[in-house]
C-alpha cells in the first residue's frame, strides 16, 4: 500500500471543502496547517445570513459580464482564504500553511489557484509563511 503524501492529502481535503463553496463560477477551499494539524477550513461564499448566489440562481457578476479578478467589491463572497483567517487565531497561524484547491463550474480543477492580492495582504498579516496549491508553492 502507498500511502498519499501530505501535501496531497492537505489538497485533497482543501478540494472537499471547495464543494462546499457557494459560488456558481467558482468554488475554492483553503485549508490552513501548522504543525500537521489543521488549524481552519474555509470556502468561498455569501457572508453568513445573506443570501448565496447558488440559493439565487445567479451571479450579480455574471449578469453584469465582468471578468474574473476585476472589481472584487461587487461579488458577495467572501473569499476560501479569508473565511479560514478568520476563523482561527492569529498565534495558531504564526509560521502555518495554507492549502489552496479550486474548481471551475464545480467539476474542472483550476491548474494554479492562487490567492486574490487582498487575499495575499491577510495570508501575510495572519502569519501564515505558505501557500501550497497542485503546481507548488505559489509565491506571495
Amino acid at each position: 500500500m502507498e500511502r498519499i503524501s501530505k501535501r496531497d492529502y492537505y489538497l485533497s481535503i482543501a478540494a472537499e471543502v471547495a464543494k462546499r463553496s457557494t459560488c456558481l463560477r467558482r468554488q475554492y477551499g483553503a485549508v490552513i496547517v501548522k504543525n500537521d494539524e489543521i488549524i481552519a477550513t474555509g470556502y468561498n461564499g455569501a457572508p453568513r445570513g445573506d443570501e448565496n448566489c447558488c440559493d439565487v440562481g445567479s451571479c450579480w457578476r455574471d449578469r453584469h459580464n465582468i471578468p474574473h479578478g476585476e472589481q472584487y467589491e461587487k461579488c458577495v463572497a467572501v473569499h476560501a482564504e479569508a473565511n479560514a483567517i478568520i476563523s482561527a487565531s492569529r498565534n495558531e497561524m504564526i509560521g502555518s500553511t495554507l492549502y489552496l484547491y479550486g474548481f471551475e463550474g464545480f467539476d474542472r480543477p483550476i491548474e494554479n489557484p492562487a490567492p486574490c492580492i487582498m487575499c495575499t495582504r491577510l495570508i501575510k498579516n495572519a502569519g501564515i509563511e505558505r501557500v501550497i496549491n497542485q503546481l507548488g508553492e505559489v509565491t506571495l
